[in-house]
């Protein structure tokens, strides 16, 4: 028998340009005043430019938090809320990559509820209300927009959650145009992030469904049909809406059949030495799909007819070159294909590994379980 609960962002709008004409849903909310929380990325790129002009235009009072970074620690979060109280804003508005639109998902809650962070890590802690919330995504990868998470940097090497269907915002909107100035090394890294959404929501021990299922496939044929192109060509308007459109599918399938091993091992390099998240997970995608190859092959092996069109041979083999080519696609959008050449040395293996089986709320989703010197192996073949 089904049983099943599946949650999305209640309203979508997916259209060039539209992050120009956000004014007329602030005020359809009954909104007049903004903290829009972004990234210094963003502005440099002046991506904010045409978004402000069309708030301010329309006669919205808008603040500009600019403060968030990459795998955002407490302390921005915390300033972000600040923010939204002092300037008396009655709506929130993220812009920018996943860390933007996890940090504006907090603030929202932070601003409006008066909760304290520390006491809502977890699943369903918190009480609410927030206020509404619209996010816009910059980049093709987390689909924050369309999960009910936000992850913050608690300590060296630690990351936390909040898990909460209040996270989920009012509006998401998908703005194509947004992402063209994208340099090819994060459009290659947050491509890669959004595979990995579908592949660990096909895979995933627990909660897997239907659902979650199709998105997952859909995702994956968006995205591994235009990652190239996105990033050989950058103004390619159509490659870059597919590459938007796949990373939010994959979003939805992720927020109801969660992520497993690559999303586990791949925090502690986020917390500790501040690769970025998509690149993260590029690292470690290969050596993890070889590890699950026992336990889900005729799964991968699916995903490979998708990625791989044409693929011959039994489920393992399919399986197995699926793995492969997944393994070797960062070295062939030119990102980093090793922790040695960004700083790690044999001798922080011990550490990550220590972290990442703290993170047993994604371990235990994992096709096949993993213990510390599984850990310890694979972060020690992409040394």
């Amino acid at each position: 028998m089904l049983k099943m609960v599946f949650q999305t962002t209640a309203s979508m709008i997916i259209e060039r340009g539209a992050s120009t004409r956000l004014a007329t849903h602030v005020r359809a909310m009954g909104c007049t005043s903004v903290l829009l929380v972004t990234d210094a990325g963003v502005i440099a790129a002046r991506l904010l430019d045409a978004v402000l002009a069309g708030l301010k235009g329309d006669g919205i009072a808008v603040t500009v938090f600019s403060q968030v970074q990459a795998d955002p620690p407490e302390s921005v979060i915390l300033a972000a809320a600040d923010a939204a109280r002092a300037c008396g804003a009655d709506c929130v508005l993220g812009l920018g990559g996943g860390s933007s639109l996890d940090a504006a998902k907090l603030a929202a809650l932070l601003a409006r509820s008066g909760e304290s962070l520390a006491d809502i890590y977890g699943i369903n802690k918190t009480k609410g209300p927030r206020l509404p919330l619209i996010l816009v995504p910059t980049t093709a990868g987390t689909g924050s927009e369309v999960t009910s998470v936000s992850v913050v940097t608690t300590g060296a090497g630690e990351k936390n959650v909040v898990y909460s269907p209040m996270l989920l915002p009012d509006l998401a909107v998908l703005d194509a145009e947004l992402t063209l100035g994208l340099p090819t090394h994060v459009t290659a890294a947050t491509g890669i992030d959004a595979m990995v959404h579908a592949i660990e929501a096909y895979t995933t021990k627990n909660l897997k469904n239907p659902l979650s299922d199709c998105l997952a496939r859909e995702a994956l044929r968006l995205l591994s049909g235009s990652l190239f192109q996105a990033c050989q060509d950058g103004k390619n308007l159509e490659a870059r809406e597919n590459m938007l459109l796949g990373a939010c599918l994959a979003g939805m399938a992720f927020a109801n059949a969660p992520v497993a091993a690559v999303h586990a091992l791949a925090y502690p390099l986020g917390a500790r030495f501040h690769i970025p998240h998509g690149l993260s997970n590029a690292l470690v995608l290969g050596p993890v799909m070889r590890f699950n190859l026992e336990t889900v092959a005729p799964l991968y092996a699916q995903l490979a007819d998708i990625v791989l069109p044409g693929t011959q041979g039994s489920d393992s083999e399919k399986a197995s070159t699926l793995a492969d080519y997944l393994g070797g696609l960062a070295g062939e959008l030119g990102l980093a294909t090793r922790l040695r050449d960004l700083g790690i040395v044999e001798s922080d293996i011990e550490a990550l590994a220590i972290d990442a089986m703290k993170q047993q709320r994604l371990l235990g989703n994992n096709p096949r379980e993993l213990c510390l010197a599984d850990v310890r192996s694979i972060y020690g073949e992409i040394l």
